[in-house]
């Protein structure tokens, strides 16, 4: 009987282990398809493709191919101008391309900083899987950044920095280098405003108008255009003053003495941010008999000037035409029309619709788990010589 029982007994267990060796067949053939450094090439490719494992292909925003089924909140800071337009519209297209979801928003316009912090901390409710955020106030959204993070929703900043954000808050800053592409503007209306600044027998008067100063990227490029003019004209044996809005005056590298300078950079910043309101400030500027130059920092600012314009008639083109020679920042069909037919000097422009794009692959990336870090865009100078090429064209948005 005991021999009967040991016999069963081996048996089952012969049959035990068939079962658990077929199980391991099972396994090792899975594992060749999806778990071997072959397997997984293959199968981290089909699930990247779901958006499932964004992390193990290596690659950096611009490769990214699809986003998985993620939701970002979008925030703007106004659909006032074409530039916000265009950078709407390459997080749209760039979220139909990828396959997430996105939803923007914006206030009326960049001087409503209090509604757009209600649409920034909306947005933390909806408990999306990040939020591209172009702040227009480098102070007002701290304490809703704080409370992203804590929340551990992943902020990208576009367009504007925010130095003062709380650590670790915004994973990603995706900008022009505003102070650099202030002073392009200043290195190309100098030269051209050169012959009368040194021939002049009495102090010249340039023009600055900035909608505001409180964004990180209208405050850089006002004061890199400031610096970088300054610094071109005292190296020419000039003495520079400033004077106006005081954000400028007290945090340019060198404000002078405006009572005394040879040149007056003067500085004006409108109640709220309308060109209207620039226009008005840019009159006042532009009536003063010793003006020679101007700049707008940004397309409400440039747009303002033209808008003076209209009525003063003092802008031209030519350097030789003794009249004002004004400098632009963005692109719109204002700027670009004025350029065009000889009122407006020049402009800087940026590439709103990349930086669109690359705010999303940037919040796709770091929700896929990848590692990001800040990215510079670049700005252009444009005039009529060269506004038709292929390095500038693609960035004139209308």
């Amino acid at each position: 009987m005991k021999k009967k029982v040991l016999a069963l007994l081996l048996v089952m267990a012969m049959a035990l282990a068939l079962l658990v060796g077929c199980g391991g067949g099972g396994n090792s053939g899975g594992n060749a398809g999806g778990n071997s450094s072959g397997g997984n090439s293959g199968g981290n490719a089909g699930a990247n493709a779901g958006g499932n494992s964004g992390g193990d292909t290596g690659s950096d925003a611009s490769d990214s191919t699809a986003g998985g089924d993620y939701t970002f909140e979008i925030i703007v800071k106004s659909y006032q101008s074409s530039y916000w337009q265009a950078a709407v519209k390459g997080v749209e297209d760039e979220a139909n391309q990828l396959g997430v979801k996105v939803s923007c928003n914006g206030p009326n316009a960049e001087s409503d900083i209090a509604d757009q912090v209600n649409m920034l901390n909306n947005a933390i409710n909806n408990a999306p899987d990040g939020i591209g955020l172009a702040a227009c106030d480098q102070q007002a959204c701290l304490d809703a950044l704080q409370l992203a993070m804590d929340k551990g929703i992943p902020v990208v900043c576009f367009d504007s920095g925010i130095p003062d954000a709380p650590d670790g808050s915004v994973l990603s800053t995706i900008a022009t280098d505003n102070y650099g592409a202030g002073a392009v503007a200043a290195e190309n209306l100098y030269p051209a405003l050169k012959d009368r600044i040194m021939s002049a027998t009495a102090p010249v008067r340039i023009g600055e108008v900035n909608q505001e100063s409180t964004s990180e990227s209208i405050t850089s490029r006002g004061l890199g255009f400031i610096d970088k003019f300054t610094e071109l004209a005292k190296a020419d044996g000039k003495t520079v003053g400033v004077t106006g809005n005081d954000y400028y005056v007290n945090n340019c590298a060198d404000k002078g003495d405006a009572a005394s300078a040879d040149i007056i950079i003067e500085v004006a910043v409108p109640a709220q941010t309308t060109v209207e309101l620039c226009a008005t400030e840019a009159s006042v500027i532009m009536n003063k008999a010793d003006t020679i130059g101007m700049f707008g920092s940004n397309q409400v600012a440039a747009e303002g000037i033209l808008t003076a314009n209209g009525n003063l008639g003092v802008l031209s083109a030519d350097p030789a035409a003794g009249k004002i020679l004004a400098a632009g920042f963005d692109a719109g069909s204002v700027i670009k029309g004025a350029i065009k037919d000889g009122t407006m000097f020049g402009a800087v422009t940026q590439s709103p619709l990349a930086m669109g794009v690359k705010t999303v692959d940037t919040l796709v990336d770091i929700a896929s788990g990848k590692s990001v870090s800040d990215i510079s865009t670049d700005g252009y100078w444009y005039n009529t010589e060269n506004m038709e090429s292929d390095d500038i064209a693609p960035n004139l948005y209308d």
